[in-house]
């Protein structure tokens, strides 16, 4: 209570930005990278082609291929090809969340059968973003209590830099702890409203988990009573059920409805795409077909505006192809909530707006990264110091940010290397991820940090540069627009580590160079 509230203020920022920090730095960058999840998993499949076929000729190219192989199914699924993912893939039985083991690509021209390798994609740094691939409700409450330390870090740096403006405008290279608290200023400062929206909006996706107190209390613990409520208008009327895989006696009376042919897909998709837009659709989902009481649900892309709709979708009539069930506004409660997680992934805006938030979110990272820096550089001109916790912050500090990088690398290296037909292929990228970001930490500990973290950086920008070679080898590199614009914002990602490396070296002479002018007795006063 003696100290006053900004000194308050920055022993928090420090702690809570330090002990978390780690966490956050991998948090924050997996979530930078999940914002093109789609194109990371387009090139690690390489087998896939882009055909450039319309979405409506696609969906009636599956049609064919599933009434060919699949006719007595009750429930088919068909994933449309789109401007961030070019593939068409089809499944049968009903398509639980998560599992895409089951699907079969095809040629979106002639209907034949694909066969891409196994891969995580890019869908694993999106889940490790919000699980750190932890079970999932174990990784959920981890992300949110480290959100929860990130707010608390950015309030109280609020509190702690109040000369906003000047310090936006404020950097002095070369010149050792004061670069290192000017970079971490002038990026915090620059994206502070960015910082506050992705922060909390992340917290707010999960809030019946976070914060389940008033659901509780309204619906005494049913959460399921409170999701109906929240529903749009109308959009629990038992008229016409949404369509599911039916089961058991119900799966027997569903097929013994009348024979009657299935509307054209492809006059599905084009009805669809009237409403929301040309492009716009992610997939159909069909129950019941060659039967009268066929249902065709065609769902849109998560991108087709702000709010968050998953799930959501045009139900129409297999047999006759008319309009049942168009999807309600959402009320107010649910609409707040579905904006949020809108803002947070980004889905809306379309590529200007996915490249806004990459770069938003790199130098989001670099604020953390810089951060973390700040402190051992500080910690080292105090006598008080612990030499044994300095040392175990500067490891942890080499191995998440530079062992981070140089592992999201070495997967992308490892997604070419691996043999295509490998049994377990997906497991095995886990392991050269998760193993190269251990040996990253052995790395630091073997070596001096500032060793380290040149030697992990040069070794993160070499991979990267060279990945446009490996893909070449591997037969690759065939001129598709979406892969090759990977591979330039790979090439561009090796470069800024490549010049991060190089830079060290300056600082660390700038920051002798100053110690020797402060030799004899003013030493003494500065230290």
């Amino acid at each position: 209570m003696t100290r006053s509230l900004t000194q308050s203020m920055s022993t928090l920022h420090t702690w809570s930005g330090l002990l978390l920090g780690w966490v956050l730095f991998a948090i924050f960058l997996t979530g930078t990278l999940a914002v093109f999840d789609k194109e990371i998993s387009w090139w690690m499949q390489p087998e896939l082609a882009d055909r450039s076929s319309s979405a409506a000729e696609a969906a009636n190219a599956a049609q064919r291929w599933l009434a060919a192989h699949h006719p007595d199914e009750s429930n088919w699924n068909v994933s449309l090809p789109n401007e961030r993912s070019p593939a068409l893939a089809v499944s049968v039985g009903e398509r639980r969340r998560g599992s895409g083991g089951d699907l079969t690509h095809l040629d979106p021209v002639t209907g034949e059968t694909v066969e891409p390798r196994k891969t995580i994609g890019g869908n694993f740094f999106f889940r490790f973003h919000f699980t750190l691939n932890m079970p999932r409700l174990l990784g959920v409450w981890m992300v949110g209590f480290a959100a929860m330390a990130m707010l608390v870090a950015l309030i109280s740096g609020i509190v702690i830099h109040k000369k906003f403006f000047k310090e936006f405008f404020t950097f002095r290279p070369a010149k050792g702890q004061r670069s290192w608290l000017d970079a971490h200023n002038a990026s915090a400062v620059l994206l502070l409203p960015f910082h506050l929206m992705i922060t909390y909006t992340g917290l707010v996706i999960f809030f019946l988990l976070y914060m389940p107190a008033a659901v509780d209390a309204l619906y005494a613990g049913d959460r399921q009573a409170y999701l109906r409520d929240a529903q749009p208008a109308g959009a629990a009327e038992p008229s016409r059920p949404q369509p599911q895989a039916p089961r058991g006696p119900d799966r027997e009376q569903a097929l013994d409805a009348p024979q009657a042919p299935l509307v054209a897909l492809g006059n599905i998709v084009s009805q669809a795409e009237a409403h929301y837009g040309r492009g716009m659709l992610g997939g159909l989902a069909v129950s019941n077909p060659g039967h009268a009481n066929a249902e065709v649900t065609a769902r849109p892309v998560l991108g087709s505006r702000i709010e968050l709709t998953k799930g959501e979708g045009l139900v129409f009539n297999g047999a006759t192809g008319e309009l049942i069930r168009a999807p309600q506004a959402s009320r107010t409660s649910q609409l707040t909530q579905r904006v949020m997680a809108g803002l947070h992934f980004a889905q809306f805006g379309g590529y200007p707006m996915r490249w806004l938030y990459f770069l938003c979110g790199l130098v989001s990272s670099a604020m953390i990264a810089t951060g973390l820096v700040l402190y051992t550089v500080k910690q080292r001109r105090q006598a008080k110091a612990n030499p044994t916790f300095l040392r175990l912050v500067e490891i942890l500090n080499v191995t998440a940010v530079a062992g981070l990088s140089v592992a999201c690398i070495a997967l992308l290296w490892g997604n070419r290397v691996l043999p295509a037909e490998m049994p377990g292929r997906e497991s095995w990228e886990l392991r050269v991820f998760f193993g190269v970001w251990a040996l990253s930490m052995l790395h630091a500990w073997l070596r001096q940090p500032m060793q380290a973290w040149r030697e992990q950086l040069y070794l993160a920008a070499a991979l990267a540069l060279s990945l446009p070679l490996l893909d070449l080898a591997t037969g690759g590199l065939d001129g598709d627009g979406t892969r090759l614009g990977l591979l330039t914002g790979v090439v561009l990602m090796g470069l800024l580590l490549g010049w991060t490396a190089w830079k060290i070296p300056a600082v660390v002479a700038a920051r002798k160079a100053r110690a020797a002018s402060l030799k004899g007795p003013v030493q003494g006063v500065s230290s």
